[in-house]
């Protein structure tokens, strides 16, 4: 398809904001998807080509978070790979589940996960006793929300990012070095699927993966200068506007047994 180069460099200065929000709280892709489509792009291209770019976000998050040391690789490489794994199998089995179920659960989940961060009495940098093992974790929740993120997408972030800390014990700067590395690994496993479709347009998905990469890089640095002072916070407003993105669909199934209710 053709797209005017304004569009394209209109696309990357998307994706470096998008890079830098993904990379503290998770959500970049409120931004970056309803940007494809405006862009012309059809559903399935713009989620093909979102899926490049937010990998290439959540890598160059996770280079920046293992730099500084904040990643153990030997709890955290397991739960990325059945991440992974997982994300290619709901990739592929995107046709089979059902799709209202999930425009249904996810915001009410979503705003589950923003009220858990906003009163939680303990949210700090400092790692706390983990309620399982990293290996319980990488055969449980890690793939299932893998999955999620290869048949849906919006909220994996944050869906890692509670089990990190609620079950592993991790501290916020952290758990969001950890999902990072697992949000890589389920954004790349479907990416793979995705290509080997040939839905990508490649043009676009380079020049917002090197906005995507850039913005991270920024990101990942401030995540790290002002830890749970700025991912707390900015946690609860992605969540939020996650939910209340999915909620301003008139098809979603929520909405509309809201609306029927008080009609």
């Amino acid at each position: 398809m053709s797209i005017e180069l304004e569009t394209v460099a209109g696309l990357f200065g998307v994706a470096v904001v998008a890079g830098a929000i993904d990379a503290i709280a998770g959500g970049g892709g409120l931004m970056t998807l309803p940007a494809l489509l405006l862009a012309g792009l059809d559903p399935v291209s713009a989620i093909a080509t979102n899926k490049l770019q937010g990998s290439a976000g959540s890598v160059s998050a996770t280079i920046a978070f293992a730099r500084r040391g904040l990643i153990r690789w030997r709890e955290a490489a397991p739960a990325a790979l059945g991440a992974g794994l997982a994300s290619v199998a709901g990739a592929l089995c995107v046709s089979l589940l059902p799709r209202p179920v999930l425009d249904a659960l996810v915001p009410v989940m979503l705003v589950g996960i923003a009220l858990y961060f906003a009163t939680a009495r303990r949210m700090s940098n400092e790692d706390a006793a983990a309620r399982i093992t990293p290996g319980l974790f990488a055969m449980t929740l890690a793939p299932a929300v893998g999955f999620y993120d290869g048949v849906f997408g919006p909220g994996a972030g944050s869906f890692y990012m509670i089990g990190f800390v609620t079950l592993l014990g991790l501290g916020v700067v952290r758990a969001t070095a950890h999902t990072k590395l697992s949000n890589a690994a389920s954004n790349l496993g479907s990416l793979a699927l995705f290509t080997l479709q040939g839905a990508v347009i490649w043009p676009v998905g380079l020049a917002m993966a090197a906005g995507a990469f850039l913005g991270a890089q920024v990101g990942s640095a401030l995540a790290v200068r002002l830890g749970a002072r700025l991912i707390r916070p900015l946690l609860v407003l992605i969540a939020c506007a996650m939910a209340l993105r999915l909620l301003s669909n008139p098809a979603n199934p929520l909405r509309q047994a809201v609306a029927g209710f008080f009609s």
